[in-house]
């Protein structure tokens, strides 16, 4: 047995920062870009899918994500409700851990993506659908994709690497995101500003927090990739913050706050699936790109289009996943992940990767809008017209953020 009690001091560490990524870093964050009167609904949207998917992983979404592979497709169902499994065994696709902790950092992947998504909805959806899409989508989603890329499947025989989740997570919740928008609609208020920037200002150091977990966590061990990849992590982030806040500030003349914060998100996103695998100039550049890119995506084609994707999950998440699975083809170095990228004269990492975003992208799409289809034949998909103009909060949950002193 080859069981590391370093590795595994890490991976428990890195495990409960990914938790913090969620509780409260992503609840947080989107909270405070919600209006007052939904806040509350927006971080039990966060909260409850990061609830239910964590429940589903130990009854079946481990099994069908890690377990025997059955034709590329997805895993068999021999560690339903983690059956068999000792608490001293270590875990098949990494033995130098507990079987149970790799199930446990591993489920905070799939809570956390489900989660994303809720940016995209919030301020109009019903609460009973939210939880139907978050059960079915981490279901037929998210547990074949992570089988696909992670757990032996089809994809991962391609050749198509992702480190941390750029297509695994963000691509898969960004593109579901964008679908759900559209079949949703556009909420019935104006598009509204911030309610509590203090408050993304929290979210955005906590998820950049926990992001080393993330990316450092899924070198699943305390190596030197592990270093690299929580280096390239950060550097990357202070690269998209920037980038973002200085377009703004040539092309609106103010650097904003929200600016900022979205692009360190936006390069975070970006990095994730390449930072095992790209140096620190690589984790620079990517950086620079994911403001520049994600800025457009949010700034520019979202107006154009007109889809009402509140938090700009796809234009941050999804743009920035695809983009940084292409920056890997390019950037990767040897020395840091064993392969080569187009910067060192090696091309043959590049096919793979846009196998993996394409095929990957057409299932995500494809199987969103059968699921949202679906939940809104069951139990409709939108609040009533004066259910979101009056706020969610008090119709959905009787509760305010602030609540009025009593008057004597």
């Amino acid at each position: 047995m080859n069981i590391n009690s370093a590795d595994n001091v890490w991976i428990l560490v890195s495990t409960a920062l990914v938790l913090l990524m969620s509780i409260p870093g992503l609840a947080v964050f989107y909270g405070g870009l919600t209006r007052t009167k939904s806040i509350l609904n927006t971080i039990m949207m966060v909260f409850t899918a990061f609830g239910i998917v964590s429940l589903i992983w130990v009854i079946y979404g481990y099994s069908l994500s890690f377990g025997k592979d059955i034709g590329g497709i997805i895993g068999s169902l021999d560690y339903f409700l983690l059956s068999g499994i000792k608490l001293t065994d270590p875990a098949p696709s990494s033995d130098n851990l507990y079987h149970y902790l790799f199930i446990f950092f591993q489920m905070t992947f799939a809570a956390i993506t489900v989660a994303l998504m809720a940016g995209a909805f919030i301020e109009r959806m019903k609460f009973s659908a939210w939880i139907l899409v978050a059960i079915l989508w981490g279901t037929f989603v998210y547990f074949p994709v992570a089988h696909w890329i992670w757990g032996g499947g089809w994809l991962s025989n391609v050749g198509t690497l992702d480190f941390a989740g750029g297509l695994v997570v963000h691509e898969t919740s960004g593109l579901g995101a964008l679908v759900g928008a559209l079949l949703l609609g556009k909420r019935k208020e104006p598009i509204m500003l911030p309610s509590n920037l203090a408050l993304v200002a929290v979210g955005t150091g906590l998820l950049w927090f926990g992001w080393f977990g993330f990316n450092g966590g899924s070198a699943l061990g305390i190596n030197q990739v592990a270093v690299s990849a929580a280096f390239a992590t950060t550097i990357a982030a202070f690269m998209g913050g920037l980038t973002w806040m200085f377009a703004e500030w040539i092309l609106f003349k103010r650097p904003t706050s929200l600016g900022m914060f979205t692009g360190i998100i936006a390069g975070l996103a970006t990095i994730t699936p390449a930072s095992g695998f790209v140096d620190l100039g690589g984790a620079l550049i990517i950086g620079i790109l994911a403001g520049i890119v994600c800025f457009v995506a949010v700034v520019y084609i979202k107006n154009k289009f007109g889809y009402d994707d509140s938090l700009d999950v796809f234009g941050v998440h999804g743009v920035g996943g695809m983009l940084g699975a292409i920056l890997l083809a390019v950037f990767a170095k040897k020395e840091i992940g064993d392969i080569n990228g187009i910067i060192y004269g090696d091309f043959s990492q590049l096919l793979p990767q846009i196998i993996g975003i394409v095929a990957v992208g057409i299932y995500t799409v494809v199987l969103t809008f059968v699921i949202f289809k679906m939940v809104d034949a069951v139990v409709g998909l939108r609040v009533s017209k004066d259910e979101e103009i009056e706020g969610l909060d008090e119709k959905i949950h009787g509760e305010r953020v602030v609540n009025e002193p009593i008057k004597l």
